[in-house]
């Protein structure tokens, strides 16, 4: 009876302890549009079609003094690298990227961001 109720003890605090680590899951997703936000991780900067937008693990701003403001991804805009976490899919047995919403195609040496 006593080793009962030591397994019922350990069993309770290992579900516990397994509930408390699937609450601190963190999904993360592209931030809202407009969001401002005063820093941004060693932020790239990349001219295209004459506007300047920065690039910071896979989010695109645009600067407002020295903020950065949370922007869509433009059309048509290419990075060098894609940022970690992307998954690769196929469409129409193609193979492209995405990350956070965005989708990227291979071309050349870097990935042009596109709609699908």
């Amino acid at each position: 009876m006593k080793n009962l109720k030591i397994v019922l003890i350990v069993l309770v605090f290992l579900g516990t302890a397994v509930s408390t680590n699937a609450q601190r899951k963190v999904v993360k997703v592209y931030p809202k549009h407009g969001t401002i936000v005063t820093t941004a991780h060693k932020p790239k900067l990349v001219v295209h079609k004459g506007a300047k937008f920065h690039f910071a693990k896979g989010v695109w701003y645009k600067t407002r003094g020295k903020k950065f403001v949370v922007c869509a991804a433009p059309m048509g805009i290419t990075v060098r690298h894609l940022p970690r976490g992307y998954k690769v899919v196929r469409v129409n047995g193609r193979k492209v990227y995405k990350y956070k919403g965005i989708w990227y195609k291979k071309k050349g040496r870097g990935y042009v961001v596109f709609n699908v």
